[in-house]
């Protein structure tokens, strides 16, 4: 039974200050205080911990569920119980891969419709930015989407098309008044009017090297070129979603010295892997952009050391066996998306211990500065009195070996399946609520929609 107050104690515990030894004060599914580790109020039940790590619940900021309409690739029930699983307490919704899109306000409140009952953790919504939809950005933002998501090349979905210049400086103005964020999928190709797949024209089609080549770093500089523009001229805040190319560190951080509102997320495929190692025909790594060479992974890895990359997150994208065509090995036609929810704390963790990087680190990346992003860094991210009592428990000397078939993800096919990955996650808390315990779930789902209000 989910008791109303508890302490749980630990030596390492992520507090605001750092990781300490400290007893954690839950009371109504809120931190009511941290406490010295040896000196709380007495006669509260005591959770106790040990050595394991006590962190703020993960903030995942860049998810595809793709419900209604498309719950064959995906769904609330099966995205949200694999977010818990890996210590995620909170997820915002992509508005383009369900059916209908999520580009009108009828389209949100169907989508909100959809997720009741179904919800493992927190889940919030992006809007979108589409050719002709300015007239809805309003709407969508008085509906309380957190944010609004926009492509400068084919999304993959003909329901979403790119937004051209022209679309965007008629939304930023609207999204920039009502203090939200635009997030952009920045590849900008020749003619970024193109309805048309990028990856046209690969010469052989289960090459990984053709496809990297075939959507090269200079799309992404082009779009982020054009983003910090109109950042600057619209003072709206964008996003840069998922950077893979190094390249563009240095205009980034030029525009960090100006004070733009501009901030930027990687996801763990682009540390994690290097093209070197990915054998041709193997459809479980197309991911778009496309993961990189070795030379700029470790460029990624030291920008999100100095803080130009202030997030990761996991562009949980899955689809069908059928759309990543394993049997064809054909990256030009297979579904580019890389699912790997539940594994991300792990995959961070074990790349950030043998970078000598503090799991403080860990716990910015992926829970406090996803928070900010969406506007829910007073209640979401932290450990602090008054926010929500949303805990991850975890182990981060233990490791295991990743498993197709422990995926919680609707498909159970990923790129990590027989990676050892340190990190294991005991328990996680929504709202003071014991969601996971080891690899038993609560009884129902108790996760709630997110408004921006």
């Amino acid at each position: 039974m989910p008791q109303n107050e508890f302490i749980i104690r630990s030596e390492r515990v992520v507090s605001a200050e750092g990781l300490t030894k400290a007893a954690v004060h839950v009371r109504d599914g809120n931190i009511a205080a941290l406490h010295p580790h040896d000196r709380f109020p007495a006669g509260i039940p005591v959770q106790e911990f040990g050595n394991l790590v006590v962190m703020p619940g993960l903030v995942d900021s860049h998810v595809h569920i793709n419900e209604p309409g498309r719950t064959e690739w995906e769904g609330f029930e099966t995205a949200t119980k694999a977010a818990a699983a890996g210590g995620i307490t909170t997820l915002v919704d992509m508005p383009l891969n369900s059916s209908p899109v999520t580009t009108t306000a009828k389209a949100f409140h169907e989508k909100m419709s959809a997720a009741k009952g179904k919800l493992w953790v927190d889940c919030g919504f992006y809007g979108g930015v589409v050719p002709g939809n300015a007239a809805d950005i309003q709407p969508l933002a008085d509906a309380g989407v957190l944010g609004f998501k926009a492509f400068l090349v084919h999304s993959g979905i003909d329901e979403f098309p790119n937004a051209t210049e022209q679309d965007l400086r008629a939304t930023m103005p609207v999204i920039a008044k009502n203090d939200l964020p635009l997030l952009v999928h920045c590849e900008l190709i020749t003619n970024p009017n193109s309805s048309q797949p990028a990856q046209s024209g690969i010469s052989n089609p289960k090459s990984f090297q053709d496809f990297l080549h075939s959507r090269p770093r200079q799309w992404e500089h082009d779009a982020i070129a054009l983003m910090i523009r109109l950042c600057r001229e619209y003072n709206c805040r964008t996003h840069i979603v998922h950077l893979s190319s190094a390249d563009a560190v240095g205009m980034l951080n030029t525009a960090r010295s100006e004070k733009l509102p501009l901030t930027v997320e990687t996801c763990p495929h682009y540390l994690y892997f290097t093209s070197e190692e990915i054998p041709d025909g193997d459809t479980r790594f197309k991911c778009t952009p496309p993961i990189r060479e070795r030379e700029n992974r470790d460029r990624l890895l030291n920008a999100l050391r100095e803080g130009t990359i202030e997030m990761i997150v996991s562009d949980h994208s899955p689809s069908t066996p059928e759309l990543k065509c394993f049997d064809s090995g054909d990256l030009q036609k297979a579904w580019g998306g890389i699912p790997s929810l539940q594994f991300g704390l792990s995959i961070i963790w074990t790349l950030a211990r043998k970078q000598n990087l503090a799991i403080e680190a860990v716990s910015r990346w992926m829970s406090g500065n996803p928070a900010k992003l969406v506007n829910l860094e007073n209640k979401k991210g932290s450990l602090e009195p008054g926010f929500d009592a949303d805990i991850v428990v975890w182990d981060p000397e233990a490791q295991f070996t990743v498993n197709g078939s422990s995926c919680h993800h609707r498909h159970k096919v990923t790129p990590y399946d027989g990676r050892t990955l340190f990190g294991v996650v005991t328990k996680t808390y929504l709202r003071g609520e014991e969601l996971i315990d080891g690899h038993s779930f609560s009884a129902a789902p108790t996760g709630t929609t997110l408004l921006n209000r």
